[in-house]
């Protein structure tokens, strides 16, 4: 069977402007004449599971959104000619949903592959987590293996619960710290995982006013986590601008509340000075 060329489009549902942080809720697709212009009626689909939107966004009114891209897709289906009706998208859809750029795309089956974009850029998957946990339990690994070969791993403690020094039932566990002078405590982060670096940043202020209160000491909470970069750029190469945008989002939010991240490029650095601080 013969490819079409075509164009998808992704909807966004973007809570807050200034921060810029995202999550993809849907597809627009349509077939594109030989010059690329598109033609015909546009093919819309949107996510079922908001879990990631109420990750990022606790507070978001999910009845509403399912009512929006509900009346979104209505209005698709009762239009034959795509172009004007996206332009009536574009004017009239509210700041928090937004319409990335068109992207061009081959496709013997729009159906198949709307199916396949939905996986590639909307869908949560099971194996999207897995594949979190896997690279933090890699940073991880990294960590202890730098720490140990500068001999001070044994001098440290390890997997440290938050309730140490904050109040409540929170289940939050950093992966190990040691003192000089202050508290320095080192959490592995995934690049991908927004949900772990607002959890981070969110319990850091009240975790500093713990360890103050408790030792009076300062604490400095350092996320080390894998770099990403685009093509041409130092770091592992980012699969694409989703995954990259998430990415710099995390370091963002992880620098917003004064966590300092550091790539485990800097893993030699971090382990020399904690065995020179620790006068091993």
């Amino acid at each position: 069977m013969r490819e079409k060329r075509c164009e998808f489009l992704l909807v966004r549902y973007v809570p807050d402007l200034v921060k810029g942080e995202f999550v993809n809720i849907g597809v627009l697709l349509r077939e594109a004449e030989g010059d690329g212009r598109a033609k015909g009626p546009v093919f819309a689909r949107f996510t079922s599971n908001w879990s990631r939107v109420r990750c990022m966004d606790p507070d978001a009114d999910i009845g509403r959104l399912e009512a929006t891209v509900a009346e979104i897709g209505r209005r698709l289906q009762s239009e034959r000619e795509g172009a004007a009706l996206l332009a009536m998208l574009e004017d009239t859809l509210s700041n928090e949903l937004q319409l990335t750029r068109a992207k061009g795309c081959l496709a013997e089956n729009l159906p198949a592959q709307m199916d396949l974009l939905m996986r590639m850029h909307v869908e949560s998957r099971k194996r999207e987590a897995v594949s979190r946990s896997s690279e933090r339990q890699a940073i991880y690994g990294a960590m202890k293996r730098e720490f140990d070969r500068a001999g001070v791993w044994s001098f440290m403690d390890k997997q440290i619960p938050v309730t140490r020094f904050l109040p409540g039932a929170d289940t939050l566990r950093i992966d190990c710290a040691y003192r000089n002078g202050g508290v320095r405590m080192f959490q592995a982060v995934s690049s991908e995982d927004i949900g772990a670096a607002k959890v981070l940043a969110f319990t850091a202020p009240a975790l500093s006013r713990g360890v103050y209160e408790r030792t009076g000491m300062e604490l400095e909470l350092t996320a080390i986590g894998e770099s990403l970069a685009r093509d041409g750029q130092s770091g592992r190469l980012a699969k694409n601008e989703d995954q990259l945008a998430l990415y710099e989002s995390g370091v963002k939010i992880l620098e917003g509340a004064n966590i300092r991240f550091l790539t485990t490029d800097r893993l030699p650095w971090i382990a020399a000075r904690a065995r020179e601080e620790l006068g091993i």
